[in-house]
């Protein structure tokens, strides 16, 4: 009987192995076709598009160069661009989304339960619904230019970050901040030098999901910002057209791989991270 239960179980392991293996090549088989076609001449882009480069089709790094060079402006002008809205949006979502966390979390009142709710429902609202209204109040509040448009995005991620961070404040014992304040130390040093660096696991999940969502978002700078002045590296590759509006797919591929493969290193590096905030600010909380 023993036997028998430990053969089922082994062949249930198989199973799964199995099927997990086969999903694990469906969602790189993209990656991979994308890899494959930024070496690859534009035409053999549609017709060969899965095959191997051979002689004839392969473009070496000519599609590398083409499309960082195509356009008025230097590329590297839309990887600050990138960079800069990635590194401050996530910054100000962490900073100040932990503290309202953090006052939320403490202070127990009709007011704070309404706000919370409120962040968790933003959540589930689609951006489709939002977006026109957005586009219109950023013009007029001048939040239109990559210096500013960081503050649109502490308002769309403020939702997810307040939710994952009030979850795990709830788990610091309150006698730690206590004794913080019988030692003298006001809110805001209470909260400087003895919530936040409690906060690491949760930050850096965080920390995580914004830079992913904020790097590949095209949807929010293409209608905030001015793209005849400022594009990121998604609307770059967007607008990555010759004339009567053709195409190059070798050089499109080239930069998608380009500006995929930064968050694939960063995320293969702190995956371990999201896991341990998840379940600290789910479990705890």
């Amino acid at each position: 009987m023993k036997q028998n239960t430990l053969s089922a179980e082994k062949r249930r392991k198989t199973i799964m192995s199995v099927v997990l293996t086969i999903i694990c090549i469906i969602y790189v088989l993209p990656v991979f076709s994308v890899v494959l076609n930024s070496f690859k001449l534009n035409t053999f882009v549609k017709t060969e598009t899965f095959a191997l480069p051979t002689e004839e089709s392969f473009a070496g790094w000519s599609n590398f160069v083409k499309g960082m060079t195509f356009g008025n402006y230097p590329f590297i002008n839309r990887l600050l661009y990138s960079v800069f809205i990635t590194v401050v949006s996530t910054a100000l979502i962490i900073l100040f989304t932990s503290m309202a966390a953090w006052y939320i979390a403490r202070v127990d009142s009709t007011f704070c339960r309404i706000i919370y709710y409120l962040c968790v429902f933003s959540m589930v609202v689609p951006f489709q619904m939002v977006m026109y209204t957005l586009s219109k109040t950023a013009d007029k509040l001048h939040l239109n230019t990559p210096w500013t448009i960081p503050i649109v995005y502490l308002g769309f991620g403020a939702g997810l970050a307040i939710f994952m961070f009030v979850g795990f404040v709830k788990s610091i014992p309150l006698e730690i901040e206590e004794a913080a304040a019988i030692d003298g130390c006001g809110p805001i040093r209470t909260y400087f030098s003895v919530v936040f660096p409690m906060l690491r696991p949760t930050m850096i999940s965080v920390g995580i999901l914004e830079i992913m969502w904020v790097w590949n978002d095209y949807l929010l700078p293409v209608l905030v910002l001015d793209i005849n002045k400022y594009r990121t590296i998604p609307i770059h590759i967007q607008y990555l057209k010759g004339s009567y509006g053709t195409v190059d797919l070798g050089a499109t591929m080239a930069l998608i791989l380009l500006s995929i493969i930064p968050v694939i290193i960063f995320y293969l590096a702190c995956q371990k991270y999201i896991i341990k905030g998840v379940a600290a600010g789910a479990v705890k909380g």
